[in-house]
């Protein structure tokens, strides 16, 4: 039954109705319910967009305990986003962006589909919505541009599924995940973040102290998108939607890879994985600056990737290792030891997972295995 998920459960999106009437309002004060924003409405079985809620797809993605994600993005009327010398894109005052993390359902469980990103939420460019009968939503996660900068919102789901509701202290799930091909069921802690944890991933510049959107980055936005016309690049329909203004051609601009295809090659998988994964908080910006370790797609000094490099400060954290990274040893490297730990005082990332992202770990681990050279 769980070996026929993947065909099933595409087949099922693809009834999916694309918008809700009504157009997105932009809250000073948050309201209490998800609804009010106008972003998406439920009525338990059907989850629709409203007007103007664009959904779109990255190439390379953020692991969140094996969670699927529908992404949205709404600009104010008349408005477009431009890109900043770094490649990030500048949003209007008034933009909402809006994450929403669910798992598949079969037979009332919840369950582990591996590459997950590609496979699944590919179908949702194409409809964008949902159908609630085949999937659970666990939480909606907002930022919302506003005079005073971005601001983080959490909403959690009902179980119902008709509702969110804003909880800005966070919450707590106990989930249990059964693996689609080996049956085998895991429980755990899904932990939805409080406004300061959002706060405190997304704040990826120290100096300004200022909250800004991770993922939806020119060259993570660069890539063909699934279920519109053939070949049709994602930045050229925002283009066409009138929601970013863009300079040159697409195949001018920078692109990441995506880290499931196998087909591309090992280094630029790792490092698009690192980047998207790990690069927000590790580079010469972020809050994990102080360590040293710079993970981001720009950093190419070796010692700062991590290899043959001493911790600063990793305490329990090293596992008993001494290098951040040794080339050709990933069971003797901080990196992979801090991936497969489930220990909150030695885990990384800090936030965002209570479950091992297994593919993940292998893909960095063949990656370390590859490195040549030796640490003294």
């Amino acid at each position: 039954m769980l070996k026929r998920l993947r065909s099933g459960l595409l087949a099922a999106m693809l009834l999916c109705v694309g918008c809700a009437p009504g157009g997105v309002v932009v809250h000073e004060t948050a309201p209490a319910a998800l609804s009010a924003w106008g972003l998406m409405t439920s009525d338990g079985q059907q989850l629709q967009l409203g007007a103007g809620v664009t959904p779109y797809q990255l190439n390379a993605t953020l692991f969140t305990d094996y969670a699927h994600k529908l992404r949205t993005v709404s600009l104010p009327p008349g408005t477009q986003a431009t890109v900043m010398p770094d490649g990030r894109l500048d949003f209007p005052l008034g933009t909402v962006i809006s994450k929403t993390f669910f798992y598949p359902r079969v037979s009332g469980a919840l369950v582990q589909v591996v590459d997950a990103e590609s496979v699944l939420d590919a179908s949702l460019g194409r409809n964008g919505g949902l159908d609630l009968t085949q999937v659970q939503l666990i939480e909606t996660r907002l930022l919302v541009r506003r005079s005073s900068g971005w601001v983080g919102l959490p909403y959690v789901w009902n179980a119902t599924q008709t509702e969110a509701s804003l909880e800005v202290t966070g919450d707590i799930k106990s989930l249990t995940l059964v693996h689609q091909e080996t049956a085998t069921a895991t429980d755990f802690p899904y932990i939805v973040p409080d406004q300061n944890q959002c706060a405190g991933c997304h704040n990826t510049d120290t100096a300004s102290r200022q909250m800004n959107p991770i993922g939806p980055r020119l060259a993570n936005l660069n890539r063909s998108l699934t279920g519109k016309v053939p070949d049709l690049n994602q930045l050229d329909y925002w283009q066409q939607l009138g929601i970013l203004q863009l300079d040159g051609t697409v195949a001018d601009q920078p692109r990441l890879v995506a880290w499931q295809d196998a087909t591309q090659n090992l280094n630029d998988r790792a490092r698009s994985y690192l980047d998207s994964n790990c690069g927000h908080c590790h580079s010469s910006t972020g809050a994990g600056d102080t360590s040293g370790l710079y993970l981001d797609i720009g950093t190419n000094n070796p010692v700062r990737l991590g290899e043959c490099k001493l911790p600063i400060a990793a305490g329990q954290g090293t596992g008993g290792h001494r290098f951040s990274i040794v080339p050709g040893d990933p069971e003797h490297s901080i990196l992979v030891f801090r991936m497969q730990t489930r220990d909150p005082g030695a885990m990384m990332p800090e936030l965002g997972r209570s479950l091992v992202h297994a593919e993940g770990v292998d893909l960095i681990s063949a990656w370390i295995a590859a490195l040549p050279g030796h640490c003294s």
